[in-house]
């Protein structure tokens, strides 16, 4: 069954490969049952109820991808698109979760028709390269501020805006330790160099007395509070239509971006550079987005940890599959779960932020015309706490800077529209 399904003797792998490739992606990104359900609970969100939340919506995801594709690539709510959910949608502008939740899940709809229209390689062709670089570089620097925050090494300073907190504390010499160990753990190449991290600095401060202990296992607790409780109504507020392009907007690129990357690690792409079922991937994606947000979580989207089960010999959907498995088990990892503080998830958010930063290596910076955008693309994210007015920002500068500069040919129609847009929203709605 599993042979006809999945064709494994033509993609040249076997079971007990693909299920060691499972094991392997799920150990790399398993650090996401923590933090998700810690960022989302700034939200006002229960934390128990987006743990298991999160745990369905991953294995859904990586289910669709299995099926619908046949990859090896796994699927989780999104780091980046989380934080700006809690702190930007919410904590920002004062939405509802509900309402959060109905923005991600319309994003997700639209992305699924421009998956299977051609309008979706017409909106990547369109942006240039510097600024999908400068989003993604400018998302890991917002993930950084909410690391330091969380940590408690960046405070909050009447005169200066920021500062640093008392360095001396347990929380923060527990997040500079953990994010230490995480760095040299995945450095060295160990398996789950993250969650080991994360587990343990909760270890010593439970130990030390700072964190009390609720147990590791225990019975998967009810997704009810968080089922189903996307404001739909409350989404289509022509408020709204800014944040609902900025999960799209993010989710479209970190997609293509990721399957790309994987498809040419793992031998997929063709002589030509195209991607064979490449279309049902994007599905997958594009419906993983939707039933997420039913079931009550932020974006979920394709993670490019999936590299580490491709590196370990996974080549069909019988690994993602495999790492679908494992999120259901993880359900009963609740108490655990709630046992872990913020500060023990911090140094993860700040690795990922590391990873996320080398983007702006890839900026065209012997061209002030392509870099001045994104260093204000990526610098306006973390500043302005908000991914939605990076983009903007990156948008309008973008436009601005070529027209200036009479290079009117590089300004993609598209591009040109969004910048309009942008200037009529913050104009009209501010």
């Amino acid at each position: 069954m599993l042979e006809q399904i999945f064709k494994l003797s033509e993609n040249k792998t076997t079971v007990r490969t693909e299920v060691v490739a499972g094991i392997t992606t799920f150990l790399t990104m398993a650090y996401i049952i923590f933090v998700n359900p810690d960022i989302l609970k700034v939200a006002g969100m229960p934390f128990e109820a987006v743990f298991a939340a999160t745990c369905i919506a991953a294995a859904i995801g990586c289910l669709l991808m299995a099926f619908l594709a046949n990859y090896p690539i796994a699927l989780a709510p999104g780091m980046g698109l989380n934080a700006y959910f809690a702190f930007g949608v919410v904590g920002g502008m004062g939405h509802t979760w509900q309402v959060a939740l109905g923005c991600v899940f319309i994003s997700g709809v639209i992305f699924l028709i421009i998956s299977v229209l051609p309008i979706r390689e017409w909106i990547v062709n369109a942006i240039p390269k510097s600024l999908k670089m400068a989003i993604a570089a400018g998302i890991g620097l917002f993930l950084a501020l909410i690391a330091l925050k969380n940590a408690g090494i960046v405070v909050a300073h009447p005169a200066t805006l920021v500062t640093h907190g008392k360095l001396t504390s347990f929380p923060v010499i527990m997040a500079t330790l953990g994010f230490a160990l995480i760095v040299a753990l995945e450095y060295r190449k160990i398996m789950g160099g993250v969650i080991i991290g994360i587990l343990a600095v909760t270890v010593i401060a439970v130990m030390a007395g700072q964190q009390k202990f609720g147990g590791i296992v225990g019975v998967p607790p009810s997704v009810m509070p968080v089922f189903l409780q996307m404001d739909l109504a409350g989404a289509f507020s022509v408020g709204l239509v800014t944040v609902v392009f900025a999960f799209l907007f993010v989710d479209l690129f970190d997609n293509t971006g990721t399957l790309i990357a994987l498809a040419h690690r793992g031998g997929f792409m063709r002589k030509d550079g195209t991607v064979p079922r490449l279309r049902g991937a994007l599905i997958a994606d594009s419906s993983a987005a939707m039933i997420g947000a039913a079931v009550g979580t932020s974006t979920t989207t394709s993670y490019i940890e999936s590299a580490s089960g491709i590196n370990a010999g996974g080549r069909t959907g019988l690994t993602a599959a495999t790492v679908a498995v494992l999120f259901l088990l993880a359900l009963f990892f609740a108490p655990l779960a709630g046992t872990i503080p913020a500060y023990a998830t911090a140094p993860a958010l700040l690795y990922v932020a590391c990873l996320m930063a080398r983007g702006l290596t890839e900026v065209e910076w012997n061209d002030i015309t392509e870099a001045a955008p994104a260093v204000i693309t990526a610098l306006a994210m973390p500043f302005t706490f908000s991914i939605a007015d990076g983009i903007a920002f990156g948008f309008i500068s973008y436009a601005g800077i070529k027209v200036a500069a009479g290079r009117y040919a590089d300004v993609h129609p598209a591009v040109a529209i969004l910048a309009v847009l942008f200037v009529i929203k913050y104009v009209v709605i501010g």
